[in-house]
């Protein structure tokens, strides 16, 4: 059985997308796939790197882009009425969905990715927060210590996997980001030779180059 990790913020719209299409990526394998809620402002600061709706051109694009995603995989997204936005509510709400050191399980994530994706609302509006938290009845308080330490835990153990933004699927000794690269992990973990080729080993190998720091 393949063991799947998907690393997730629910404030990035490719996340969702690629939560969404992943049962068709891994389809025909036998797998399992813990969910791993992580901070991705918490990634972009260790990496000093600014998201996708900080830099002005590239906001407009990727609201642009993700829409045509979007309609092209058949998946409903609505922008949110403001974006990005603060997602530690939503993080600390899934893992306290499950047992403490546990991860949330699919449905939880879903629920989350819509709360946010459809219908075009604000996700961090109160009345909408309380009764998202009333529909999951988490098994512990999402305020507690323990949850805030384990949503730390969790961005921490992304950073040491070298993972840099979401989202981001790991199979296999496979550290794959991106919508991008769902087509790459599917023939990656069903054995494609290629990836035991000279080809794929050279292209990790470092090479000088000019650096701005």
């Amino acid at each position: 059985m393949k063991q799947v990790s998907f690393w997730f913020d629910p404030v990035s719209p490719y996340a969702y997308l690629a939560f969404e299409r992943l049962p068709q990526v891994l389809e025909g394998l036998s797998y399992n796939v813990a969910y791993r809620p992580v901070l991705f402002a918490g990634l972009l600061q260790h990496w000093g790197q600014k998201g996708p709706a900080e830099i002005e051109p590239k906001r407009v694009w990727t609201y642009r882009d993700v829409a045509w995603r979007a309609h092209e995989q058949g998946t409903r997204l609505d922008l949110p009425a403001s974006h990005p936005f603060n997602p530690l509510a939503l993080l600390r709400l899934a893992l306290a969905c499950a047992p403490a050191g546990g991860q949330p399980n699919r449905y939880v994530v879903e629920k989350l990715f819509h709360h946010v994706w459809q219908g075009g609302a604000d996700a961090n509006d109160a009345q909408r927060l309380a009764a998202l938290r009333a529909e999951l009845q988490p098994q512990r308080d999402p305020d507690d210590s323990a949850v805030k330490a384990e949503l730390r835990e969790n961005t921490e153990a992304a950073v040491e996997l070298g993972i840099f933004g979401v989202p981001t699927v790991v199979c296999d000794g496979l550290v794959a980001w991106g919508t991008d690269a769902l087509p790459l992990l599917s023939q990656q973990i069903r054995g494609d030779p290629w990836f035991d080729g000279p080809e794929w080993r050279a292209a990790s190998e470092p090479r000088p180059g000019v650096s701005r720091r």
